[in-house]
């Protein structure tokens, strides 16, 4: 265990009758950090979670957590709480007593309950709430009862898995505001499983994405971003996603390669002064900008942003421009070149 790691995963691997869960999964996670698992359905996230949390056990590799190797340990000793996306909370029992049900369990003075209780509540916004059942409650709220719950707890570890996909967009930004600072203020290490690039992106210090059981890249928010490590992470990460083109279609590359380019390093030029000819597929208007898709042989993704309203017909003509700097090159296996 490194000195900065309070948990570590070293080779870790889960298969069920020899189909694969997770492979070689190693990582190291900073004490007081937020680290977002982020991948499409099937890519292993939240066995790795579960394995972490000792819901499941590993095949191959070791666990551990402030030191202590908790790879083969019970998930009640692990020392660590959890945030579900189902909330589960108890529907015939009270904001305050579904907060402090796991102190009462351990038997916790009670005394020492209603103190931390009510700094829960406090934290969480849900002061005055406490006699309200959970079907009396928003989604918003009861994930708060669930986040009031792991905050009494204790822990300096908390797992939470997808805890927003059953809220609205407009909750989902709020509550998400809520955990982060949640976070923050408390100290604690949080391990936050996603399928939402928006929540992993805004909210983690680290990001580790994941595919098909393996991680394919660990790092801050904007290293993933800006240097994605395969073309995978290019077209998983950012909205709308790099555009990727056949290095045939473009001078200086040679052949077998992939160029990727993003959307706001692009702009549409008069025509006979681009490198590229393409013809527009699509106007997207998002607000304060438009989405202008493009068609190309050999290029998948390729798209424009211009500001305000803009709109062009189906099939018009138009060149495009970006500079060398700008590109991200990837090797015929999909593995990102230094550049030339």
């Amino acid at each position: 265990m490194t000195m900065s790691s309070f948990v570590e995963l070293e080779g870790v691997a889960k298969r069920w009758n020899g189909q694969l869960g997770v492979e070689n999964i190693s990582l190291d996670i900073p004490e007081g950090s937020f680290t977002a698992l982020l991948g499409p359905s099937g890519c292993g996230k939240s066995t790795t979670l579960r394995l972490l949390a000792g819901l499941e056990l590993a095949d191959e590799g070791k666990i551990l957590i402030d030191g202590k190797d908790v790879t083969t340990s019970a998930a009640s000793d692990r020392n660590l709480s959890m945030v579900f996306q189902s909330y589960a909370l108890f529907p015939h029992l009270s904001v305050a007593e579904n907060v402090i049900f796991g102190l009462k369990v351990r038997r916790v003075p009670k005394k020492e309950r209603q103190i931390k209780q009510h700094k829960a509540l406090e934290i969480t916004g849900l002061l005055g709430y406490e006699d309200r059942k959970p079907g009396e409650l928003s989604g918003g709220q009861r994930q708060r009862v669930a986040l009031a719950r792991a905050i009494v707890a204790g822990q300096r570890l908390c797992l939470m898995d997808e805890p927003l996909s059953n809220l609205d967009a407009k909750l989902r930004n709020s509550v998400r505001k809520d955990i982060k600072k949640l976070q923050r203020d408390l100290g604690i290490t949080v391990v936050y499983v996603t399928h939402d690039q928006t929540e992993a992106m805004s909210m983690a210090d680290t990001v580790v994405l994941m595919k098909d059981g393996h991680i394919q890249q660990v790092g801050a928010p904007e290293e993933l971003y800006n240097r994605p490590s395969n073309t995978f992470v290019a077209e998983f990460v950012g909205a709308p996603p790099m555009a990727l083109i056949d290095s045939s279609g473009l001078n200086g590359f040679g052949e077998g390669k992939t160029i990727g380019i993003r959307a706001e390093n692009i702009e549409i030029v008069p025509k006979g002064t681009g490198r590229l000819r393409c013809s527009v597929n699509e106007c997207e208007f998002l607000g304060s900008e438009t989405l202008i898709g493009l068609n190309y042989t050999g290029a998948s993704g390729l798209c424009v942003l211009k500001p305000g309203l803009s709109k062009m017909p189906e099939g018009e003509e138009v060149d495009i421009n970006f500079n060398d700097e700008n590109l991200h090159v990837f090797d015929d296996a999909g593995d990102r070149l230094v550049k030339r």
